[in-house]
């Protein structure tokens, strides 16, 4: 039988508020790791070492085909073994960031891809060092056709944050588990993180879309 009692909302909802803090900064700290991680991961398959592009791809196929919650597990019980001890906050961003950093990598990869041939060699004719040929010239025109694959991430990430319960980070999903368990009342603290997953993620999608038809507008003008 539906039984649902707005006066328990009301009072849990200062704690799914906090929660919500906790699961954005997760998101917000996890997606800044992917970014540049995703970015030195695309460059080192660019290398002109055969063995260092080789191990790099493979790390990064390792990565993309294994589980998030299973490398969640692995930095934060495993590592001890190895004499990495880190806390609950720690592994989480750092299993969620090299997950997504792998993601990304292919993100970048193709963006990088997309870059005329010309523009490579007009670096080579200049005599441009490496360093100055994907900062100054190729980067920046990788990163517009990259904007979408990395909006969909950043969505992406937000929502996998309540993997990070597992280890006992406490997020969205981990207060609404331990808001249950007190009450044995699942329906309103479970149906409240459904919409305050879908009040955010519905936002920053439409933001994600509006920027990226900004830029294409910008990318034209100056065509």
């Amino acid at each position: 039988m539906f039984d649902w009692r707005w006066d328990f909302v009301w009072e849990i909802l200062p704690r799914l508020l906090w929660a919500t803090g906790n699961t954005l900064l997760a998101a917000g700290i996890g997606y800044g790791i992917a970014l540049v991680l995703g970015l030195v991961l695309a460059l080192a398959q660019r290398t002109p070492f055969k063995v260092v592009t080789l191990v790099v791809r493979e790390v990064v196929e390792f990565i993309r085909s294994t589980p998030l919650v299973l490398q969640i597990f692995f930095v934060f019980y495993v590592g001890p073994q190895f004499g990495i001890r880190l806390s609950p906050w720690v592994a989480g961003m750092i299993a969620i960031g090299l997950h997504y950093a792998a993601y990304l990598s292919e993100v970048y990869r193709g963006g990088i891809d997309s870059v005329p041939r010309g523009q490579w060699e007009a670096c080579t004719a200049l005599s441009l060092s490496p360093a100055r040929t994907y900062f100054r010239v190729i980067i920046p025109q990788a990163l517009p056709p990259a904007l979408s694959g990395m909006g969909n991430y950043l969505v992406g990430i937000f929502k996998d944050t309540p993997m990070l319960s597992v280890i006992g980070v406490a997020e969205l999903m981990h207060t609404a588990n331990a808001i249950g368990s007190e009450s044995y009342r699942f329906l309103e603290p479970y149906t409240m993180v459904g919409v305050i997953f879908l009040a955010l993620s519905l936002p920053t999608a439409a933001l994600i879309r509006a920027f990226e038809a900004f830029v294409r507008r910008k990318l034209g003008m100056t065509r």
